[in-house]
């Protein structure tokens, strides 16, 4: 009971914050943006965490000789009818998605984690039991893992949505993160999202992932 209150208050934390944020900028973007120099080094605030993160963008001038990746132009539709997670379209696993308007949240078809009484079955078909030695240590890991998508259009990254787009995906993390977390088999939720090929990320449809264990 005292860890779902910790997350509770943590999530709800988080939601306060980001509104506070919100209004200080909405109530000061005339005096703030005009006088700040985003070409030199400067400081950026967390709303979620209240920490500032150093900027350098005149780093980018320094001459640079290492390794250089050739990316294609991403020529993306508004809607790909071959996209696993565009509206309406069958997933890999043969599920169907919802012909969502604005965020949509299911679990994933592939997923890192699997519920206990799933991981039960995979140890009792050979898969990791308990193991530990003086070199190595193993034990079966069960959760929970969805897939969140910020918006249904497939061309459109998360900093090319609104703000009250932007808005409804934290949002929706903030909620996904008070559901999991109160639950008594869920002790750690992670929000995260692989971006592009060389990340890892196996789609092109902007979205993020949700891990909780």
């Amino acid at each position: 009971e005292l860890l779902n209150l910790r997350i509770w208050q943590f999530g709800f934390g988080l939601h306060v914050r980001f509104q506070k944020y919100v209004r200080l900028v909405n109530a000061n973007r005339g005096m703030m943006f005009p006088l700040m120099r985003f070409e030199s080094a400067h400081r950026r605030l967390n709303p979620l965490t209240g920490e500032w993160v150093l900027v350098s963008p005149q780093r980018d001038k320094r001459p640079w000789q290492g390794q250089v990746e050739k990316v294609p132009p991403e020529n993306l539709p508004p809607f790909d009818p071959k996209c696993y997670l565009c509206p309406g379209n069958e997933r890999a696993g043969g599920r169907r998605n919802l012909k969502y308007t604005s965020t949509f949240v299911f679990e994933n078809d592939f997923p890192a984690l699997l519920l206990v009484n799933e991981t039960s079955v995979a140890v009792e078909n050979g898969g990791v039991q308990s193991l530990s030695s003086p070199l190595f240590a193993a034990q079966p890991a069960s959760g929970i893992c969805r897939v969140v998508c910020f918006s249904p259009r497939h061309d459109m990254t998360l900093p090319e949505l609104s703000q009250v787009e932007v808005e409804e995906v934290v949002y929706t993390w903030s909620d996904q993160t008070l559901e999991l977390g109160k639950r008594a088999d869920i002790a750690y939720v992670q929000v995260f999202e692989n971006k592009g090929v060389m990340m890892g990320c196996s789609n092109p449809h902007p979205h993020s992932q949700i891990w909780a264990t």
